[in-house]
């Protein structure tokens, strides 16, 4: 059954009501003014200042993200407050400075920082290079003030939609031993407020070709480096032929990768994306000699951080809870590049994991997923309410999920910002099934009871089954024939 207008607008109002929006707690200021940092490297350490703009009982940092598997904050372990009487704790979700005494936290408070690289739950985390180079976000300097320990404790994981009184910080950047790096250029001093982006401190060989700026860790395997050099680019142009132009600096990124070691066992990658930037870190003695697997992995990886220069940053989320928007829309992107560059590529053994794993976690609402540290919910599930939209797509016109997202990118491309209600308006729009809008609603707000059945109600439109315990995918296409006249 196709949805018609009446029910478009109730789903826009059932969306509203799973996205939401929090506020509260922070120490009012008439005017938005902005503390300052400094940062200098010294050697294997940071020197880091602060010079807050006001009086507060509390500061609190904006990436306070905790460690990936242990689940613990990251600072720490890394951080060393220098300023007598005051303390680096956490409260909530936040790591926030405060004195022992209660009294208002001095106008400068230093630090010494070790940095490391760890991974982090869905934020940028810092890269260490072999050569001793360090690359940190330059958002992770950033905090703001706060009345109480109680009000950080309040205050919601998403800061989306709670207003702030305070500008983003300004934070100057050094290096003892010379220029750092940013945007792929030298320079000998920085500073940084509203980018997010990456600075570079230390040595490093920037490669400059047709289509990508490369900063790669010296010691990253040879061939890893040429597969990442070579496919950057090419999928870039692949995405842009199919989805417009994306957001600045996209034509021509910068790709930096971290090479953490041949560890024992270990076969590692992760990766992230900032404007025009593409982060990527890899660990572990099964990169060290080239194997079809790795290398595919590798590409999809690339594939999907750079989907995000359209999805997650030509649009992006409204609220952190819909994170499955672009999290599992780049998935799939990701695998459509992957068999348009490779038509050998298993897609299906692809497809079918995003399945596995929606139904491992659906059992809880997926919007609530990043509190619980069950971030693979947003991708897995995400994937599969994509695949969903493109069986809709597929029955309407032939089209892939790209033909699915690439009218929801141009529509939203001044506001930046592609909503859930959006998104499922125009699921409805472009041949979506009520009964899966509503499987899908249930599973972001509620979870389902029975996760298996409601996957495969979300995929209706594709050749799925149920053996052995599991969903299992058929194709790796959409089942549904596109109707009558339609273009594909």
């Amino acid at each position: 059954m196709r949805i018609g207008l009446p029910l478009v607008a109730g789903l826009a109002l059932m969306a509203v009501a799973v996205s939401g929006c929090a506020s509260g707690g922070v120490l009012a200021q008439q005017a938005p003014q902005s503390p300052r940092a400094e940062v200098e490297r010294q050697g294997e350490t940071l020197l880091v200042r602060y010079e807050m703009d006001r009086d507060a009982p509390v500061w609190a940092f904006w990436d306070s993200a905790l460690i990936s598997e242990v689940r613990q904050p990251w600072r720490p372990t890394q951080w060393t407050v220098m300023t007598p009487n005051v303390v680096l704790d956490r409260a909530g979700h936040y790591d926030i400075l405060r004195t022992k005494d209660g009294s208002p936290v001095p106008r400068t408070v230093e630090f010494r920082v070790r940095p490391k690289g760890v991974n982090l739950e869905a934020e940028y985390p810092t890269l260490t290079f072999t050569n001793g180079a360090v690359a940190l976000p330059t958002h992770q300097m950033s905090v703001f003030p706060m009345n109480s320990v109680a009000d950080v404790t309040a205050l919601p994981s998403d800061l989306n939609g709670v207003e702030m009184a305070v500008g983003p910080t300004q934070v100057s950047w050094r290096d003892q031993a010379g220029p750092v790096l940013f945007a792929g250029e030298r320079r000998p001093y920085l500073i940084t407020q509203n980018e997010r982006s990456y600075v570079l401190m230390g040595d490093a060989d920037v490669t400059r070709s047709e289509g990508l700026t490369a900063v790669l860790d010296p010691a990253l395997p040879q061939w890893m480096s040429d597969t990442l050099a070579e496919a950057a680019p090419v999928t870039g142009q692949w995405y842009r032929q199919r989805l417009g132009q994306a957001a600045a600096g996209a034509e021509k990124p910068v790709l930096m990768a971290a090479w953490n070691g041949p560890t024992d066992r270990m076969t590692s990658m992760g990766g992230s994306v900032m404007p025009g930037l593409i982060v990527m870190n890899f660990e572990g003695q099964g990169i060290i000699q080239p194997t079809n697997a790795v290398r595919e992995r590798a590409l999809w990886f690339i594939a999907h951080e750079a989907a995000h220069f359209w999805l997650g940053q030509t649009v992006r989320y409204e609220y952190a809870r819909d994170a499955w928007i672009t999290e599992g829309g780049a998935d799939l992107m990701a695998v459509r590049a992957l068999k348009a560059r490779d038509p050998s590529y298993d897609d299906k053994a692809e497809l079918q994991t995003e399945i596995d794993d929606c139904v491992k976690y659906a059992g809880k609402p997926v919007a609530e997923a990043g509190a619980r540290g069950e971030h693979r919910a947003y991708y897995a599930c995400g994937a599969v309410f994509a695949m969903a939209a493109e069986g809709g797509q597929h029955s309407k016109t032939g089209g892939d999920f790209l033909d699915f997202i690439r009218p929801l990118i141009d529509a939203n491309r001044e506001d930046g910002v592609l909503t859930a209600s959006e998104w499922l308006i125009h699921y409805a729009a472009q041949g979506g099934r009520m009964q899966v809008a509503s499987l899908m609603l249930d599973m972001i707000a509620k979870g389902s009871d029975d996760p298996a059945a409601a996957v495969m109600g979300i995929l209706s439109d594709w050749d799925v089954s149920y053996r052995d315990g599991r969903v299992i995918l058929n194709s790796a296409q959409p089942k549904t024939q596109p109707q009558s006249g339609a273009n594909g």
